[in-house]
């Protein structure tokens, strides 16, 4: 198989790489005789643009930057955390931008798919545009700062013919639509500088040529870490301990029922909504992992295990026992589970579709639940799921996406959603040899997917979109694969999927305005992760790695991965709530969506909803972390 290794840029490598990408400069929406722009080298790689207006009045326009790499005959393009490839594969369930060549604009079409897209910078976990035109070919990054004088800059790309574009606004506009979350496109955003007479400014650019091999962004996103998190200082509220303990408390306080024994999803931070006690927007409901169920039970159990808590110990064995008591008719656990329903099907369109992601992640947790506590009656229920998947394991080692809960039918082979099924069964393998052989030729078969940059179809809610969590779900798998048999094959695949989910992580903090609720907290972003292209919204999902993290650079001996590990841990020790009332939330909540851009919901504003997986999450990443020796 391929071998998982990120290759080197050598001397050798770089002889010969630079085609003449010399940045250009427009003047867009007034008449640019008033205008004077120069286009110098800044003496470290980069290029300064100087804008000079000496128009007779004011005017309202903007500038854009871009360069243009010809002969672009299938290009991949990325923007991290926001654009990869064409995005949205184009049967997904999902509307959200989508690339496809030679869009006809005045013709009827999909007004989320185009041959061109311009977006907001704060949309981008790093502020910066790539594209490789063709395979084989080498390509170009043009990156920018987050904001200038000028306001929030804007990223964006353009198919001409075979020319390929790259570029930044000076201030930021969106085209062809604004995309706000769902599927109605917003108006397209044009920003505008009102330039005065005599104004001069000077806008950042950078332009980084890239090697073929896609995975060169690694190399880029780096550098852009260094250059922009020595601005944005790690600001946790809390030691690790502290919030370890606030988190143990919320899931326990708010979404722990022990009637009939659940982790409920969401729980309103208003409790007197209604005169009810908040019930009429708790979500009644627990999935079996993912966003509630068996993992962050067994967070509970880890915390409980090294604080000696009892009563949380017995909350987190009662919603395992719980999740167990009942199989699905094809011999794995169910998907979700609804108070006025019971158990049911995962969040998919196929009709009594279980998703892989879902029931993997459980039953991975389910194993080192097995593994801490020695309980028997799980060890049954875990080895019932795993002999269930590796009974429908497909010759080529993929191990499906949807599976059907009374036959076992696969129903999806689509996306790479079965890797999560990966590391069960590589920590499950001194149970039964032939666990740790599934999950070699699974491994081997989604390694392609690693390799192409194209992992996708992880969360049940974004169907087959590229996300984050694809990211988490690959890392896990391959060093779960490490752990069982040391061969650096999978090791290096491990690497290269931590560089993916790590190209959903904001390496600067985004800038709110000063009245909303994150504005107020000096809320810092770096090292918060974008959830999807589809849900952009920043989350705290990536702790789920938190321990793999640490383990990666540890045998790797590359410190970059465990900084990584730390800062989001330190990211997200914001906003748990240390009091009743501490932001309008009460003590131990945790919420699922911070909005750094117009998504969803205004730009600065907060979820006013406390979410279990929140709460396990950083629970989990906490334990992780004391376990490795980190409380700061």
């Amino acid at each position: 198989m391929a071998s998982g290794r990120r290759p080197g840029v050598t001397d050798a490598d770089a002889v010969g790489l630079r085609p003449q990408l010399r940045p250009t400069a427009e003047v867009l929406d007034a008449d640019p005789t008033g205008f004077a722009i120069d286009i110098r080298d800044d003496g470290t790689g980069g290029h300064l643009v100087r804008v000079r207006f000496d128009g007779p009045a004011p005017v309202d326009a903007a500038v854009r930057v871009s360069i243009t790499l010809p002969g672009a005959s299938d290009p991949w393009w990325m923007i991290p955390g926001l654009f990869y490839g064409e995005n949205r594969p184009a049967q997904n369930d999902r509307l959200f931008p989508r690339f496809q060549a030679a869009v006809d604009a005045d013709g009827p079409h999909d007004p989320f798919v185009s041959d061109e897209w311009h977006f907001r910078s704060d949309r981008a976990a790093s502020p910066a545009v790539m594209v490789w035109p063709g395979a084989g070919r080498h390509g170009a990054a043009l990156s920018t700062a987050p904001e200038t004088a000028l306001g929030l800059t804007g990223l964006g790309f353009a198919l001409h013919g075979e020319q390929a574009v790259l570029s930044a606004t000076f201030p930021a506009r969106e085209h062809p639509v604004t995309y706000y979350g769902d599927a109605e496109p917003r108006r397209a955003q044009v920003l505008r500088h009102r330039f005065a007479p005599g104004e001069t400014v000077e806008l950042p650019v950078r332009v980084i040529e890239l090697l073929p091999d896609r995975h060169d962004y690694a190399r880029v996103l780096r550098e852009l870490h260094a250059e922009h998190s020595a601005a944005a200082p790690l600001r946790p509220w809390v030691d690790v301990s502290t919030a370890a303990t606030l988190a143990a408390e919320g899931l326990l306080r708010w979404h722990y029922d022990p009637d009939p024994g659940v982790l409920l999803e969401t729980a309103g931070f208003d409790r007197e909504v209604s005169g009810q006690d908040g019930r009429p927007v708790d979500r009644q409901a627990m999935h079996v992992g993912w966003v509630s169920g068996i993992p962050w039970a067994y967070a509970m159990l880890r915390h409980a295990a090294r604080t000696d808590d009892e009563n949380l110990r017995a909350a987190a064995h009662r919603v395992i026992d719980f999740c167990t008591a009942e199989l699905s008719p094809s011999g794995t656990l169910w998907g979700v589970w609804y108070r006025n329903r019971g158990w049911t099907q995962s969040w998919t369109h196929h009709r009594r579709g279980l998703h892989s992601r879902t029931l993997g992640e459980a039953t991975q947790f389910l194993v080192r639940a097995v593994d801490l506590t020695g309980d028997q009656a799980w060890r049954e229920i875990a080895i019932s799921n795993l002999d269930a998947v590796v009974a429908r394991q497909r010759d080529d080692g993929a191990l499906g996406s949807i599976h059907h809960a009374e036959t076992g039918e696969v129903l999806s082979w689509r996306g790479t959603a079965g890797l999560a099924w990966v590391g069960a069964l590589a920590e499950a393998a001194q149970w039964d040899p032939r666990y740790l052989a599934a999950a070699e030729r699974a491994g081997e078969c989604y390694a392609a997917a690693v390799l192409d940059e194209n992992l996708h179809g992880a969360p049940e809610d974004v169907d087959l979109a590229p996300s984050s969590e694809d990211g988490y779900v690959a890392v896990m798998a391959y060093m779960a694969l490490y752990r069982a048999t040391r061969d650096d094959v999978w090791l290096g695949l491990a690497g290269r999927a931590a560089d993916f989910a790590l190209s959903f992580r904001y390496c600067y903090d985004v800038s709110f305005p000063p009245s909303s609720m994150l504005g107020v907290y000096d809320f810092g972003t770096r090292g918060a992760d974008q959830a999807s292209p589809s849900n952009q919204h920043l989350h705290a999902y990536g702790l789920v790695m938190t321990r793999e993290m640490l383990q990666l650079a540890e045998a790797t001996g590359d410190a970059h991965y465990r900084e990584r590990a730390v800062e989001a841990l330190a990211c997200f020790r914001q906003f748990v709530s240390r009091f009743d009332g501490d932001f309008n939330a009460y003590r131990g909540m945790v919420t699922e969506r911070y909005y750094q851009t117009e998504c969803f919901q205004p730009k600065g504003m907060l979820l006013t909803l406390s979410h279990a997986w929140s709460a396990g999450v950083l629970l989990l990443g906490c334990e992780d972390a004391i376990a490795a020796g980190i409380r700061d």
